[in-house]
Order: C-alpha cells, then sequence, then structure tokens
C-alpha cells in the first residue's frame, strides 16, 4: 500500500520542478547578500524565500537559505552552478550546495526493538509530511517487518553480533550504495556506527538520543535522571560523529516531571519527546535547512 497515487506525487513534482535551495555558509562581509541576489537576477531566477544568519558579526562566520524559481531548471541547473562556483562562490569562499526541491531525498531507516520513533516517521510520510522517500528499514531485529512491509517498504534484516559486526557494515553499505540512499535515521537503533560508515555519510546520519545531552550519556538515562532528581527531561536529535553522542545537535526539547513521577513514566514521557524531536530533525534536513558548522548547526526553521 502506497502512500500517495502517483498522479499526487507526479502533480507535486510538477509544483515544484523548477524551485531550487542554495545553502551557503562563509566568513561574514560586506557585499555577500548583494553578489547572490545580483547573480541569481542576472540569471533570471526569482528569489521566492530568503533567511539569514551572522555568527559573531566581528569577523564570524555567515549563513543564507534561498529559495528561488527558475524556469526550465533542469536544464540551466548545471550551468548557474558553473556560474555560481567561478563568479561567486569563489571570491567569497563560500561552502555551499544547491538542490532540487522536486527531487526528494532518499532515507533508510535504522531501527532495533523499540518501534515510537520509526512509527512515528512513518506515519508523517504517509499523511505526506514528511518530504521524502523512505527507500528501506534496517534492523538487526525482525519485530517491525510486518509494519514497514505493510506499507510498502523495503525491510532489510542484518544481525549484528561481535563476530558479525564486519560483515553486517559491509551489508549495510552495499544496501545504501545500491538504493542511492541520500540521508541515514536511527530511530533507536541500538548498535555503534562504525568509523567508515559515519565518514562516507557525514552530517547525513541522525540520530535520537533518550536525555538532553550532553547529560546523562550512555545507558540507562532515565534511571540516572530519576536517581538525580530531575524536574525537567528531555530528547536530542544530531548528526553522528565518531564521538559517541557528541555530534553537532540538531533539535531538542524538553517537558516538567515531578518527584512523583517513577522512571517508567520518565520513560513513557521521553518516548513522547523522542519521537517528536526526531520527526523534526529529519524533516529539517530533507527540506534543507541545516547548516553545519564545525560541532554546532544552524537551523533556519
Amino acid at each position: 500500500m502506497n502512500r500517495m497515487s502517483f498522479s499526487t506525487d507526479s502533480q507535486w513534482s510538477e509544483m515544484k520542478k523548477d524551485r531550487a535551495c542554495m545553502l551557503i555558509s562563509c566568513p561574514d562581509q560586506p557585499g555577500i547578500v548583494a553578489a547572490v541576489s545580483r547573480f541569481l537576477h542576472e540569471h533570471g531566477a526569482n528569489i521566492v524565500q530568503s533567511d539569514q544568519y551572522t555568527m559573531d558579526p566581528e569577523g564570524g562566520m555567515f549563513f543564507i537559505r534561498i529559495e528561488f524559481d527558475l524556469l526550465e531548471l533542469d536544464r540551466r541547473l548545471e550551468t548557474l552552478m558553473l556560474d555560481f562556483s567561478q563568479v561567486v562562490a569563489h571570491k567569497f569562499k563560500m561552502n555551499w550546495r544547491v538542490s532540487q526541491e522536486s527531487r526528494k531525498k532518499r532515507l533508510a531507516i535504522f531501527v532495533s526493538k523499540e518501534d515510537h520513533c520509526l512509527l512515528e516517521l512513518l506515519w508523517q510520510w504517509q499523511a505526506g509530511d514528511l518530504n521524502a522517500d523512505i527507500a528501506m528499514v534496517v534492523s538487526n531485529h525482525q519485530d517491525m517487518r510486518e509494519i514497514v512491509e505493510t506499507m510498502g517498504i523495503a525491510y532489510h534484516y542484518v544481525p549484528v553480533t561481535a563476530e558479525t559486526k564486519q560483515e553486517a557494515e559491509e551489508q549495510h553499505l552495499k544496501l545504501m550504495a545500491g538504493s542511492e540512499v541520500d540521508c541515514i535515521v536511527l530511530a533507536r537503533y541500538m548498535q555503534i556506527i562504525p568509523a567508515k560508515f559515519i565518514e562516507q555519510y557525514a552530517n547525513r546520519i541522525i540520530n535520537i538520543h533518550h536525555s538532553f545531552l550532553p547529560a546523562f550519556v550512555g545507558g540507562k538515562p532515565y534511571a540516572q535522571a530519576h536517581n538525580r532528581g530531575v524536574k525537567i527531561i528531555g530528547a536530542t536529535a544530531h548528526y553522528v560523529t565518531e564521538e559517541l553522542d557528541g555530534g553537532p545537535i540538531i533539535e531538542q526539547d524538553v517537558q516538567r516531571v515531578s518527584h512523583r513521577d517513577d522512571v517508567h513514566d520518565l520513560k513513557r514521557i521521553g518516548r513522547h519527546i523522542e519521537r517528536i524531536v526526531l520527526a523534526r530533525a529529519v524533516a529539517w534536513h530533507v527540506e534543507d535547512r541545516i547548516l553545519v558548522h564545525e560541532n554546532k548547526t544552524v537551523v533556519f526553521n
């Protein structure tokens, strides 16, 4: 059973076929916005949305997200990008990228036994609120197979043990390459991600951590929180780096709790926060609303 009819998907692509999104980060200096705007105008593009941010105006970094329409974008985009690289990007020492809104990013969702984060993503995708294609779900358990396959999504069971970690990593990489996956979502996937995997998908692996980082890192965070008598609990979505739970933070949220809440209550409340925080982070990523600078993010939401 598919999320929506082919005709509806085609109509969406037709509406967005000439729209692109440009993300730029560079050292701050006068004239950046003028140069980018002038370039797009001279190439016949119409800016429909622009958002910018300067990190430390005195010699800091400049970030901007621009949506624009350009007739016959498919045919003209390659030339536009080549010209931009030579005329503007080189001059201002920019890190930049352009994406077509008609091309949905392809997601691989990794999950273990807990279903709440996976289900939230599937529900939002099914409702058309998550602007992405779910290429597959990968798990080291069989528990989610029926739920996933009922929605017409491929399910890959890849068991991971101490003896098979290398084999599992190779199988994962083959699956990602074979389906041209753009982004990997760890929806409570309870395995350490190998360094090779992280390097290949830098700033494209999103994890949900069931506490308010950097507090309560590691195992049994809700028990740790309960033992400390916390008054708020939270969840953190972040990009995965080789530092465990130390990657750039995308989104966080919290909820108040009290001395009356036991560990079970904290887990129940925490699961609700986790599913919402992860879904927000994934939505912002697929909509090209995130720029990473060092170990921080700028999120144009």
